[in-house]
Parts: structure tokens; C-alpha cells; sequence
């Protein structure tokens, strides 16, 4: 079975996955949903090594042999580029292929946040982009790579592991550089780079204290750094990488983060209501005074989804349910799916009703902001 013959079809079927497994055919996940190539016979156990070494150059393959699972970027002239994974599972390779469309689309295309626009104009600081693997997180990067790179003149590097989208020199020029093959880790990678006259870093993630350290201090020495971690919102975020240091630096770190972090952007897909494709849900956190407390004191920072919330007019900022009412007002998703994604529920749907709680104020601008919102909400008292 030919490589190019899986990659045609996975495009064509318009999937975000595909699968080869040794005794399985090509799976393809559509939509969210897996689909095996039924047409095809089973892929044999020479067939799947033949697809691997047509995956991997030699490094790749020697690094596979020695880690037993290794991340490649493999390009098609015609058919685009795609992030490999290529491991083993009960002694057999496996491999799955991730497709990265050949255009990076622009922020708006997205339907993200305008305010994601704000925070890619940042000049220093720190901005993650979290949510868990296969919600989007790198295609928001790239998107906010390519507004800088088309809006201002700056020195961007990234660090990838591997390289996914491809940039192009606009106004700025972009330095990318990949794990394994023009650096050893992120970390080291991160070290480089502060040596390479950058303004902009992007750091694909930050696996481990050391890179999340020299990130921090990337950022309060005058550059932008952006980076991934896989976590769902941004309180859950702060905890994270406060939790990577140890007990004693904790205190210290917090005032640090509380000082340079510019946004979290944390998000999820959500299938569209008329089936063609997903569209994210974002949650989003820019940097204010209540925000800053909320990351300095320990206590305050399960607070933070209540000022983003009423941040919403102010600041741009939304939850993710403000977020997902937004979506289902637009009927871009359907309520069934915005009930079902939502962090609370029973308010959603309450909310839906234009019904909202006397000690619930978190929808407030939400609801000033938008002109679909019930016009005269009935308030309920909360027990």
C-alpha cells in the first residue's frame, strides 16, 4: 500500500487524522469521529515498516530504534504537510499523522476572540495557549505568528518539535527551528535563542521546569514568549506551572508570573451544528490588577474565572460558557453541544432560558455586550 494513496485519501475524506496500524486498515478521523478505509485490505507488517521508513529520514529512524516513538514533520508536495508520531505498541509500529493545512489561516478566519489580536501586539511577556492534544493549540499559535509576522517588523524563532506550519518572511523574520534536527530540547533550543537577537520566541512546549524557567526569564528580560501547555482552563493553568517548581521557590514564582504573563488562551472544539467541521470554543485571560492578585495569592486563584468573566466588556475577555453562548446564539453549535461542553450546565441552561441567579453577576457584560440576550432576564434567588 503506497503512502501517497493514504495521504490522498485522508485529504480527500477532509480528516484531521489518520491512523496506520499493522492488521488494521487506514483510519481516518473525520469530524471528530473514526472511520476505517473498509475498501482497502489490512495493513500487513511489511507494509506498515515500508510506510515508517517512507515517514522517517535516517536520524528519525535511528532515534525511533533507540526512543522507540519519535515526532517528524512530513511534507507532500501536493497534498500539504502533516505532524507524524511513529511508535510501537506490542512490539509493532504504529503511527499516526496529524494533517497541517497549507495556509495558515488569520485569527479572524478562525472565529477567535478580536482580543487574541491585542495580545499578539504585546512587545514582552509571557502568553500560553493551552487545552488538551487536538484542540487546535497549534494552529492558534501559528495564527498569532502570522499576524505578527504581517503587522510589524521583528525577529521571531520558533522551537518545534516538529515543525508544523510553515512561515514565510513578511514584515518580520521567522526563524524556525525543530527538536532533533537543529536542536537537542526546548530547553536548550530557549537558551539559544536568547543569544539570537529574537523579539518574538515560541516555545512549542514547556514540558519541564527547566524550560519553563528560561521562558520566564526570556520574558522578564524584553521578549514575547509563547508556549503550550496541556491543561484545560487558565486557573487550572497557573496551578500548573507554579506546581513545576519547588515548594520554596512557589511564593517567588508567583509574583514573577503574576508580573509578565500577558493572556492565556485556553480552548476546545466543538462540532458544528451543520456538520461541517469544528469550531473552537475559547476561553480568554489578559493580565489586570484583579487578574495579577488572583495569580500572586494562592487563595484568590479560583477566582479567576469570575474575573474573566466580568472582564468581558472591559477587557475582552470570556469563559469558556460565555464563550460557547456566544457560539449558540450565532448557531454555529448546537445547545445540546454548548450544554454538554459547558463547565456548568445547570447555569447554561438556565441562562439559555434568559433566567440568571440574584448572586450570579458573572453574565452581566455578557449580556450588555450582546444584543441576542434575553431583554428582560427573570431573576431567580439561588439556594
Amino acid at each position: 500500500m503506497e503512502l501517497d494513496a493514504i495521504l490522498r485519501e485522508g485529504v480527500g475524506r477532509k480528516a484531521s487524522d489518520i491512523h496506520l496500524k499493522t492488521g488494521a486498515p487506514p483510519v481516518f478521523r473525520v469530524s471528530g469521529t473514526l472511520t476505517p478505509w473498509d475498501e482497502v485490505a489490512p495493513i500487513d507488517r511489511d507494509a506498515m515498516a515500508a510506510l515508517a521508513r517512507a515517514l522517517l529520514k535516517d536520524y528519525h529512524g535511528q532515534r525511533l530504534e533507540r526512543e522507540l516513538q519519535v515526532d517528524v514533520g512530513y511534507g507532500h508536495p501536493e497534498l500539504g504537510r502533516f505532524r507524524v508520531n511513529v511508535f510501537y505498541q506490542r512490539g509493532e509500529i504504529q503511527a499516526a499523522l496529524r494533517l497541517i493545512p497549507a495556509r495558515v489561516r488569520q485569527i479572524r478566519e478562525l472565529n477567535l476572540p478580536p482580543v487574541i489580536e491585542r495580545i499578539a501586539s504585546e512587545r514582552r511577556g509571557l502568553v500560553l495557549v493551552t487545552g488538551t492534544t487536538g484542540s487546535g493549540k497549534s494552529t492558534t499559535l501559528a495564527a498569532i505568528i502570522d499576524y505578527i509576522n504581517r503587522t510589524v517588523d521583528r525577529h521571531i524563532i520558533t522551537i518545534e518539535d516538529p515543525i508544523e506550519y510553515l512561515h514565510r518572511d513578511e514584515r518580520s523574520i521567522v526563524t524556525q527551528r525543530e527538536i532533533g534536527a537543529d536542536c537537542l530540547t526546548f530547553a536548550a533550543g530557549l537558551k539559544g535563542a536568547l543569544r539570537q537577537d529574537p523579539d518574538v520566541i515560541l516555545v512549542g512546549e514547556m514540558r519541564d521546569l527547566e524550560t519553563i524557567e528560561t521562558a520566564i526569564l526570556a520574558a522578564e528580560t524584553g521578549h514575547l514568549v509563547m508556549s503550550t501547555l496541556h491543561t484545560l482552563d487558565a486557573a487550572e493553568t497557573i496551578t500548573r506551572v507554579i506546581q513545576a517548581f519547588p515548594d520554596h521557590q512557589r511564593a517567588q514564582a508567583r509574583l514573577i508570573l503574576a508580573s509578565i504573563l500577558k493572556g492565556c488562551i485556553s480552548q476546545r472544539l466543538v462540532p458544528r451544528a451543520d456538520g461541517a467541521g469544528m469550531v473552537p470554543a475559547v476561553e480568554v485571560m489578559v493580565s489586570t490588577a484583579l487578574v495579577k492578585e488572583c495569580v500572586q495569592v494562592p487563595e484568590r486563584t479560583r477566582e479567576i474565572r469570575d474575573a474573566i468573566a466580568r472582564g468581558y466588556v472591559g477587557y475582552g475577555m470570556q469563559t469558556f460558557d460565555q464563550s460557547l453562548m456566544a457560539l449558540w446564539r450565532e448557531g454555529l453549535i448546537t445547545f445540546d453541544e454548548a450544554l454538554a461542553q459547558s463547565t456548568n450546565p445547570d447555569d447554561f441552561a438556565l441562562k439559555a432560558r434568559g433566567i440568571s441567579s440574584t448572586s450570579d453577576s458573572r453574565w452581566d457584560d455578557f449580556d450588555r455586550e450582546d444584543g441576542n440576550a434575553a431583554e428582560e432576564p427573570i431573576k431567580v434567588d439561588r439556594f
